[in-house]
């Protein structure tokens, strides 16, 4: 085991504070505003995880009855809401309210997409300066690497609006799509209310939309 591992779970007895490189310190030597600063966190931090578990719990609940109304939707009056994805879309009476259950694709790209990349590089390379050196920055920009370490998809297909009368361009594109990979999928809930204007006002569960 390594010191990282053993430090985790070091056992903090009474009257000590564990500081940031995992060292016991007696609370008589901390500052009193380092100790209100540490309780704050804390508390904080349980208080969210208290609604992390809540809004978790809500989503299950909501995922589970909107499923089964489709189906009993679907049974007795041979409605189909939504798409083949999963999709769909429920108004209450009044047309107040409207709840969005959408489910998306994970999408990336195998081995095949470097080599697309490389063709894209050669038909810039080879043309003169000047305009493409806008294009060579958009195709930069469509292949940087997101928080997740991956490439964004339709970043890269949006490229195909880029020298559309180019069929080498095109083919180039054309082969990076087929090397895309769905690796998994992801249900979204989305609740909202009408808003005098006739518009349909997202109702917020992100806290720093609040």
């Amino acid at each position: 085991m390594n010191t990282q591992e053993t430090k985790s779970v070091v056992e903090v007895p009474a009257g000590y504070r564990m500081n940031a490189l995992g060292d016991l310190v007696p609370e008589s030597r901390i500052k009193p505003i380092d100790l209100i600063r540490d309780e704050l966190v804390r508390k904080m931090i349980a208080d969210a995880q208290q609604q992390q578990k809540r809004l978790a719990a809500f989503k299950l609940q909501a995922m589970n009855e909107v499923a089964d109304f489709v189906e009993l939707s679907a049974d007795q009056y041979d409605v189909k809401y939504g798409g083949a994805k999963g999709n769909v879309t429920l108004t209450s009476f009044d047309g107040k309210y409207r709840l969005v259950r959408a489910k998306g694709e994970h999408r990336v790209f195998d081995e095949r997409m470097q080599a697309g990349k490389a063709k894209l590089d050669e038909i810039i390379n080879r043309r003169s300066e000047g305009a493409d050196d806008l294009i060579k920055a958009l195709v930069e920009r469509a292949f940087r690497v997101n928080k997740q370490g991956h490439i964004d998809v339709n970043q890269v297909l949006g490229l195909r609006s880029i020298s559309e009368d180019d069929p080498e361009w095109t083919s180039a594109i054309d082969a990076m799509a087929d090397s895309i990979q769905v690796i998994g999928t992801s249900a979204y809930l989305r609740l909202y209310e009408r808003q005098e204007n006739g518009a349909y006002k997202q109702i917020p569960l992100d806290i720093s939309k609040v």
